[in-house]
Order: C-alpha cells, then structure tokens, then sequence
C-alpha cells in the first residue's frame, strides 16, 4: 500500500514529465542568439561547424519574460555550483565566433 499525500497543494504541484527519445539525445549548440519583444524572449540555439560559411539554427525556444527571469536564475545557481565544484569557467573574448574551434586552420 502506498502512502498518498494528505495536503492537497502538494497533490496539485506533482507533475510527470515525459522525455522521448530523439529529446532524450539533445542537440549541441555552441552559439545562442537572444532576441526578445515585449512579450517573449527567443533564444536561437546554432551549431558552428570549423570552415563551414553558414550555420543552421538547431533549436529555437521561446519564453515569456517570468520564465527567462527564472531560467537565468536557475541557470546562474547551476554555474555557481559547477565552479565550485570544478573551478572557475573560462569565457573566451566576448563576441568572437569559434569559427576554427581554437585550433589550427586546415589547409588543402
């Protein structure tokens, strides 16, 4: 026999969440574009492949202003976490695009 809860709030904030397969996988992004109006934010989320001139956005999510308020707040408490962890996370130079990954251009 399982034990139900007795308060009816904590009945009504359960929620199941379902992670199919190919979301499961996720999709790698190493450049995010943010755009937003008054009403939503949108955050484009690009994959920038080494000598390739053009790039494909691979996931687009789009947010009110409350929820982008709470993710950079959820997302800030997990860096403070992971820093203390692992130590300081180093950011390259703010706006440079890592066309070559950081590496030697190829040559042909």
């Amino acid at each position: 026999m399982s034990k139900q809860n007795e308060n009816p709030e904590e009945q009504d904030q359960q929620l199941s969440i379902e992670l199919p397969a190919e979301v499961a996988e996720g999709v790698y992004s190493n450049l995010a574009v943010i755009t937003h109006s008054n009403q939503e934010f949108v955050m484009d989320f690009i994959r920038i492949m080494p000598n390739m001139p053009q790039a494909k956005v691979k996931a687009r999510i789009i947010l009110t202003p409350g929820h982008a308020k709470r993710l950079q707040q959820a997302l800030q408490d997990n860096l403070n976490k992971f820093e203390q962890m692992h130590g300081s996370i180093e950011v390259g130079h703010a706006g440079a695009l890592p066309f070559n990954f950081g590496g030697p251009m190829g040559e042909a």
